[in-house]
């Protein structure tokens, strides 16, 4: 049996900035926002090309804006991301070079953080 992750909760203190941030600037699709209830709202996005989205909004979660730390997203080329995040307006971080990948972060507005990982090439056996 398979488990896919497919929904990661991001806590945000403002609901608009925060659709703004990941949809406008970090190239996110923007899938639902809905109003479900009183003092509930739903938001789900999804990074291009990932199978998991990020959901916030009202009543949605318990933890405290930008609490959220290391959701790490595969890319194919760390530096083309980097470029397009910065071309986007956020600040992303040089890439970073290590055995295991090649990263770049960058976190929203209230801070929750994010790496960006570009695998390194698989040795042949």
């Amino acid at each position: 049996m398979d488990w896919k992750i497919e929904l990661v909760d991001v806590p945000v203190s403002d609901v608009d900035r925060a659709i703004a941030f990941y949809r406008d600037q970090a190239g996110f699709t923007l899938d639902h926002d809905h109003r479900v209830g009183e003092g509930v709202r739903f938001v789900q996005l999804t990074p291009p090309g990932s199978a998991c989205s990020i959901v916030f909004g009202e009543g949605i979660s318990e933890m405290a804006p930008g609490s959220q730390r290391g959701i790490q997203v595969v890319v194919a080329d760390a530096e083309r991301a980097r470029v397009e995040l910065l071309g986007r307006g956020v600040d992303a971080s040089d890439v970073d070079d290590q055995p295991w990948g090649r990263f770049v972060r960058f976190a929203d507005p209230d801070g929750n953080a994010w790496a960006l990982q570009e695998l390194p090439a698989k040795p042949y056996s």
